[in-house]
């Protein structure tokens, strides 16, 4: 659901380009890519078994991406890449090993950011160029770690609440900022992901599951 919602998240003029923090085994870059077939597209990820695995599924869909492996903590300029226009993020969800039960070993990169969300958003920042956008979903209750660390050299910021249910708090956030925005913080309407009487999803949540819709900034 989470790599549904980021992908559904970018927009673009053609010939841009992306670049996407962790990008696992290409979930969201393949959403991407089915949705925006002219957008260039870079993945960075750190588990070679998971590169592989993005690699391949690059092959299988004929997708206009490139997968590089290499550390987020790293930096952006060890890649040696010029900005991009657009860096997106399903940052790890916890750096505190002591907030929850341990992981398996197969998922703890997924889940816990072991330099923090910090080295996450100085990535995101040096990533894009001056008037890029950087599209983040993380957990609700990151909220304001997301924009203290994103504000240090972006704004304009643009804020959708992620909720289970219309009666329950958000559980997440898509976050969209822009590198030296200035434009006023906005509040969107929430996206409600489930209803309660038998469906599985909200119609406006299906639509953007099955790539009929976009989650517009």
């Amino acid at each position: 659901m989470d790599a549904a919602l980021l992908a559904a998240a970018v927009d673009h003029a053609g010939g841009q380009r992306l670049i996407e923090a962790g990008c696992g085994a290409g979930a969201v870059l393949m959403q991407i890519a089915a949705r925006r077939p002219d957008l260039e597209l870079v993945g960075l990820e750190r588990d070679t078994a998971a590169a592989a695995l993005a690699r391949e599924n690059v092959t299988l869909n004929s997708a206009r991406a490139e997968i590089v492996e290499g550390d987020v903590a790293a930096g952006f300029r060890a890649l040696g890449l010029a900005p991009f226009d657009w860096a997106a993020s399903n940052p790890p969800f916890f750096d505190d090993p002591g907030s929850l039960r341990a992981p398996g070993p197969g998922k703890r990169g997924a889940w816990m950011a072991d330099d923090g969300l910090a080295a996450w958003t100085r990535f995101l920042l040096k990533a894009v160029r001056e008037g890029g956008r950087i599209v983040v979903i993380h957990r609700a209750d990151r909220l304001a770690d997301l924009l203290a660390l994103l504000g240090e050299t972006a704004g304009s910021f643009a804020i959708r609440p992620i909720h289970p249910f219309a009666d329950e708090p958000a559980k997440r956030v898509l976050v969209r900022a822009i590198k030296t925005g200035k434009a006023p913080l906005r509040i969107l309407p929430p996206l409600i992901l489930h209803d309660r009487e038998g469906g599985k999803h909200t119609p406006e949540a299906e639509a953007i599951l099955r790539g009929e819709a976009a989650l517009p900034f």
